[in-house]
């Protein structure tokens, strides 16, 4: 069954990229070695899955308790044994445009743009603070690190300017995003806080420095 999972990285690449009305969605099939095939008709993830941190750690306890040799002697829960760094692509700066006076005079058009605007970072945040209270309560939680700009704003905001400068200007955000505290999401107003005196470019560090 694993087998007609074996997609061309391509494909992958293509698929998880193909973002609805700025990219066309991907059609693919694969074939395992008894002949069968396997046909794929995808859309960015994002649709389902802004923040994959916990499919990842999903696919990652799928394996330990397959018994996947690789991962022996940890235990599907053992989250200390877990250093998990989740990287944001960045958003938007919140812009508090939105309110229920206004959104009560909406239509099914009128919801379209607020529903992306508040749906797509909502959906990230809830899986970070989720993880974040997850390692806290099995006291990792030095082992769980979300790095994510949350105040972009102009072309750096934009999915599909991929301007040399603009491709240069976010080079230049997350250099400067390695010299800011590390941060969490503050869940009453959804904006990221500093949670310390440790920036991110130092959490980097320490999470490689035992290896």
């Amino acid at each position: 069954m694993l087998a007609c999972l074996d997609a061309l990285l391509s494909d992958i690449c293509i698929s998880t990229s193909a973002a609805p009305t700025y990219l066309p969605a991907h059609h693919f099939e694969t074939e395992d070695p008894t002949g069968k095939v396997r046909e794929f008709n995808l859309i960015d993830g994002g649709v389902a899955a802004n923040n994959r941190t916990l499919i990842a750690m999903g696919e990652e306890t799928k394996q330990i308790m397959r018994g996947n040799p690789d991962f022996f002697p940890i235990k599907p829960m053992d989250y200390g044994r877990y250093l998990v760094i989740s990287l944001g692509t960045g958003s938007a700066k919140s812009e508090e445009k939105y309110n229920a006076v206004e959104a009560a005079k909406w239509g099914v058009l009128g919801w379209l743009t607020p529903l992306v605007d508040v749906f797509t970072p909502a959906s990230a945040d809830m899986v970070d603070f989720h993880l974040k209270v997850v390692f806290q309560a099995l006291h990792s939680e030095k082992n769980y690190l979300r790095i994510q700009e949350d105040a972009l704003d102009g072309a750096l905001s934009s999915v599909d300017i991929a301007t040399n400068q603009n491709l240069e200007d976010l080079v230049k955000v997350g250099e400067d995003l390695l010299k800011k505290p590390v941060s969490n999401v503050n869940m009453e107003t959804g904006l990221l806080e500093p949670s310390n005196q440790e920036t991110n470019e130092e959490a980097l560090r320490r999470y490689v420095s035992p290896y």
